[in-house]
């Protein structure tokens, strides 16, 4: 899979039926949407708009029913599953709203996780991690266990390890959904200058509407369609 000049993702008449016969469920129907390198994009609904089965789809966790999502002009649907998990270990970074971090490591391993599991050399992932942690402002934190942060602290061990790998494109699935208002604008702050300062593509499925105000654009859906794209 090679870069490409045109759009970094393209979903072209994206659609997600869950169920068949009289008990399916249509959870998105023929999205377009085109999202450019660097690119901040929110992507806004109630709970049950669609926002993580759109954000599953374009990050080849999920595939369409029906039309295809494109990664630097690749079609998702046709890659292989080995080529999807390279894709996922080195050009993809996630953020979920449960932060996900092993409790029993500290945050430095926690970050340093994904390049492990990559067989990266350990002085070369300590460096990295270390780095990504001085990015989100958590340097002198490195050494403590998640249980020893706060929520706000542990999301942005969870965006730096959304980081490490350098990827080309960051999925936050309401990243701020567990956390006080103070804290959600830090993060929302956070995720805006890692878009502006890496040049990585950030898209987030929120309902808040103060991170969405963060980002460069918004889509807003509503029973799985796309109801504005500002």
């Amino acid at each position: 899979m090679q870069a490409s000049d045109g759009p970094i993702l393209t979903a072209s008449a994206v659609s997600r039926v869950f169920g068949s016969g009289e008990t399916a469920v249509t959870a998105l129907s023929a999205i377009n949407l085109t999202v450019e390198q660097g690119d901040f994009l929110a992507v806004t609904g109630r709970s049950g708009s669609g926002k993580t089965t759109l954000l599953n789809l374009m990050s080849g966790l999920d595939r369409p029913s029906t039309g295809s999502v494109y990664f630097h002009g690749d079609d998702l649907s046709q890659l292989r599953e080995a080529d999807l998990v390279d894709m996922r270990r080195h050009r993809i970074g996630f953020v979920f709203q449960s932060f996900g971090l092993m409790p029993l490591l500290s945050a430095q391993e926690n970050v340093e996780l994904p390049l492990h599991i990559s067989g990266m050399p350990w002085r070369e992932r300590r460096q990295l991690a270390t780095e990504s942690l001085q990015a989100v402002g958590l340097g002198t934190r490195a050494r403590h266990r998640p249980f020893e942060l706060s929520g706000g602290e542990q999301q942005r061990v969870s965006i730096a390890r959304a980081l490490v790998t350098q990827p080309e494109v960051v999925f936050a699935d309401e990243p701020t959904g567990e956390l006080d208002a103070s804290t959600a604008r830090s993060i929302a702050e956070t995720l805006a200058e890692v878009a502006a300062s890496r040049r990585a593509t950030v898209i987030v499925a929120t309902h808040d509407l103060d991170l969405a105000a963060t980002a460069q654009r918004r889509v807003d859906l509503v029973d799985g369609q796309v109801v504005s794209q500002p």
